[in-house]
C-alpha cells in the first residue's frame, strides 16, 4: 500500500487545505484497512510505505525554492509519513496480520526507491488519482508500479471505503499476451473468486474459434467457476462498457491487462488502460 504524503506547508491555504488533508487521510486510511482486510484473509503479509515527498516547484516558478523552506517541509513531510507508517502498523495488529511499515523520503520527484521496493512484492495496492484533490505524484507513482515494477498493481477508487470482495470477479479479455499476463498475476486472487466471468468487449478483432473459450478453460483447469460474456459496446469506450456492466452485475473486481510503453522517459498509456486508471468504479488488478 502506498500513500503519497503532502510535502507542503498550507498556512496560506487554510480552512480547504485542512480538508484537503482530511479527505487525504480518509482515502490513505479506506486503501490501508482494504489491504490489511484482504491480507488477514488471504493469510498474506502486508508492507505498508508512507512517503514524504519533496516540495516540487511548478514550471512557471523562475527562482529556486529557499533551501530553508525545503528542509523544514522535508521534516515536515517525514513527521507525517511516521505517523502514517505507525497508524498502518497499529491497523495491521489489530487485525492480526503480519506487517511491516516503512517510510521513504522521495526526493526530486523521483520513483525509483518505490519501483525497487515493490520488486518483490506479489501486488501493489494504491488509491486512484483524484483529479478534484491532487496529490503530489501519485498520477507517476501509479504509472511507475505498472509500467516498472514488474508486479500487478490493484487500483483502488477514489471514495472506496469496503473491503475487498471477490465473490464476483471480471477478467477483461482481449486473446493478447498482455491480457493473458493479468490473467496469470491475478491468479492467486481468482482462486478465492466465487465465480470468474470473462468479458469481452467487441473491437473488431478477429478470434481463432470461440472467442474467451481458450481463457475460460485454462481458468476451468484450475477449479475456478468460470463463464463468457461478450458485452454490447454501446457506451464510447471500452472503460465505460467495463464500468456499466461490473454495475449491472454487481461485480466486485475487475482484472485487465495494463497497455502502454515508455518513450523518452514519458509513460505513453494505452486509451482503455488510462481510462480505467481514470474512472474505474470496483476495484481493478491491472498487470503490465
Amino acid at each position: 500500500m502506498i500513500r503519497p504524503q503532502p510535502s507542503r506547508r498550507r498556512h496560506d491555504h487554510g480552512h480547504q487545505g485542512h480538508l484537503h488533508d482530511s479527505r487525504r487521510l480518509r482515502r490513505a486510511a479506506a486503501c490501508a484497512r482494504l489491504a490489511i482486510d484482504f491480507a488477514a484473509r488471504t493469510g498474506a503479509h502486508v508492507t505498508g510505505i508512507a512517503l514524504a515527498m519533496e516540495p516540487m516547484a511548478p514550471a512557471y516558478l523562475a527562482v529556486p525554492i529557499p533551501a530553508d523552506y525545503l528542509v523544514g517541509a522535508v521534516e515536515e513531510a517525514e513527521r507525517q509519513a511516521r505517523a502514517a507508517a505507525e497508524a498502518f502498523g497499529k491497523l495491521a495488529t489489530d487485525a492480526g496480520v503480519g506487517h511491516e511499515a516503512r517510510t521513504v523520503t522521495v526526493l526530486a520527484g523521483s520513483t525509483s526507491p518505490l519501483v525497487g521496493q515493490a520488486h518483490l512484492s506479489d501486488l501493489v495496492i494504491i488509491g486512484q488519482e483524484d483529479d478534484d484533490n491532487p496529490e503530489p505524484m501519485r498520477g507517476a507513482l501509479i504509472e511507475a508500479m505498472l509500467f516498472d515494477a514488474g508486479v500487478p498493481v490493484m487500483v483502488v477508487p477514489r471514495g472506496w471505503d469496503e473491503p475487498l470482495a471477490v465473490g464476483r470477479v471480471l477478467v477483461a479479455w482481449d486473446g493478447g499476451s498482455t491480457a493473458a499476463r493479468a490473467v496469470h498475476e491475478a491468479m492467486p486472487v481468482l482462486e478465492h473468486a466465487g465465480s470468474v466471468e470473462i468479458v469481452i468487449v467487441p473491437g473488431g478483432k478477429g478470434w481463432n474459434g470461440e472467442p474467451g473459450s481458450d481463457v475460460a478453460t485454462y481458468l476451468a483447469r484450475h477449479g475456478l467457476d468460470v463463464s463468457v460474456t461478450t458485452v454490447n459496446r454501446d457506451a464510447d469506450n471500452i472503460a465505460d462498457a467495463l464500468n456499466g456492466y461490473a454495475r449491472e452485475t454487481g461485480a466486485d473486481l475487475l482484472v485487465m491487462g495494463g497497455y502502454g510503453h515508455s518513450r523518452l522517459r514519458e509513460f505513453i498509456i494505452g486509451g482503455a488502460t488510462s481510462d480505467m486508471l481514470a474512472r474505474a468504479e470496483i476495484p481493478v488488478i491491472i498487470a503490465h
